[in-house]
C-alpha cells in the first residue's frame, strides 16, 4: 500500500484571476473585430439605396469607416458597432438604418425602414465565440 500526505494546499487567486481577465479581454476583443469585419464587409458601396431588410449601401463611406469595437473592463463584455456621427442630421443615421424609423431629412420627417448590418453580423459570428474560448486560459 502506498501512502501520502498533504501537507499545504495552494491556490493563487490573484493569478488565476489575472489570467482569466486576460483570456477575456483578449477573446472579447478579437470577436469584436470579427463582428466588426463582417459588419463592414456587407455594407456595399453604391449609389441606389440598398432594399430593406439588407445591409445598408455606402455612399459616401462613413458608416462603413466609423464602426469599431472596445472592451469594457468593468463590465467585462465588448461594445460593438458604429459611433455617432456628429454632422448635422447625421448622427442618428446609423440607428435608423439598423432598426428603423423617423428621422429629419433638410427639415423634413422621413420614415426609414430597417436595413440591419451589426445584427446580422454579431448573429453570424456568434457560433464562433464557444471556439475561442476553448483552451484561452494557459
Amino acid at each position: 500500500m502506498i501512502g501520502f500526505e498533504i501537507t499545504k494546499l495552494f491556490f493563487d487567486k490573484k493569478a488565476v484571476t489575472s489570467k482569466t481577465d486576460r483570456a477575456t479581454r483578449k477573446v472579447l476583443s478579437r470577436f469584436g473585430a470579427f463582428v466588426r469585419r463582417t459588419a463592414r464587409q456587407s455594407i456595399r458601396k453604391r449609389k441606389k439605396p440598398a432594399t430593406p431588410g439588407s445591409p445598408p449601401s455606402s455612399h459616401i463611406g462613413l458608416l462603413k469607416k466609423f464602426i469599431f469595437f472596445g472592451y469594457e473592463p468593468q463590465k467585462r463584455s465588448v461594445v460593438i458597432g458604429p459611433v455617432r456621427l456628429s454632422q448635422k442630421g447625421r448622427g442618428e443615421a446609423p440607428a435608423l438604418l439598423e432598426h428603423g424609423g423617423t428621422g429629419k431629412v433638410r427639415r423634413k420627417r422621413v420614415r426609414y425602414r430597417p436595413r440591419p448590418y451589426m445584427g446580422p453580423a454579431f448573429e453570424k459570428e456568434r457560433p464562433q465565440l464557444p471556439a475561442m474560448w476553448r483552451d484561452s486560459i494557459k
